[in-house]
């Protein structure tokens, strides 16, 4: 990735309220993040030009649901660091054509993120594990340091709005298209073929993915990453 792309996050952040942070209730940071150890490619490095990005948002309460249990998402789920809507999954480089750039560090072992890389960015991802994964797997094949690919990951969740999902967990009859043109009225310069909502097979919210040029713009997203059909019926996990 190029300096000029970090700059533009890095500008876009501070041009845009800081409105995703609300997606943390009462976030707490923990007293201390121990040393991740390096992290080794789960498959192939892959190194192909990129033709554009994409920012994965998961909706927490859903992914709580089958996790609360679990140490290693103890800050999301335990409910003792705060409560947490929207979370920034990662951003994703995309390649022009076919499958997308990942595990691009020199011999499949990327240097793990520092604990100070890491801190700051807890409350927009509250699991210093995945940090380092998405640095490993998506973060090497985009920019030159942990630092670096945080930075743009918070630039561009630092731009965005985020409708009241939670208040949807109590309507009927609602579909991935309402949650989408709810996210298109708090953002404006969104538009639908560039909003993807995804939901699990039983219909559950997971996620919302937003498609990014090369520029670091909205654009269209990619048949991949069309996600449910407008019309397909949607439920929401609300805070437990």
């Amino acid at each position: 990735m190029s300096r000029a792309l970090i700059g533009l996050a890095a500008a876009i952040a501070c041009a845009a309220p800081v409105a995703a942070m609300a997606q943390a209730a009462l976030c707490m940071l923990p007293a201390q993040i121990d040393p991740l150890p390096p992290i080794r490619a789960e498959s192939a490095r892959r190194i192909v030009p990129v033709g554009g990005y994409t920012l994965a948002a998961s909706w927490s309460p859903e992914f709580c649901f089958s996790h609360r249990d679990d140490q290693s998402s103890a800050m999301q789920c335990s409910g003792r660091m705060g409560r947490f809507g929207f979370v920034l999954h990662g951003l994703w480089p995309e390649a022009a054509n076919g499958p997308p750039p990942e595990w691009c560090a020199a011999g499949g072992i990327a240097p793990p993120p520092s604990p100070q890389a890491l801190r700051p960015h807890l409350c927009m991802t509250p699991s210093a594990r995945l940090l380092g994964h998405e640095w490993a797997r998506h973060g090497t094949c985009m920019a030159p340091s942990p630092e670096a690919y945080f930075r743009t990951e918070a630039g561009l969740w630092g731009a965005l709005r985020w409708p009241d999902t939670a208040g949807m967990a109590r309507r009927r009859g609602l579909t991935a298209g309402d949650l989408k043109a709810a996210f298109l009225r708090v953002n404006p310069a969104w538009r639908a073929g560039q909003v993807a909502v995804m939901v699990s097979p039983k219909g559950w919210l997971t996620a919302i993915q937003l498609c990014y040029g090369r520029d670091l713009h909205p654009a269209a997203c990619p048949a991949q990453r069309r996600g449910a059909s407008d019309d397909a019926a949607m439920k929401v996990a609300g805070f437990r």
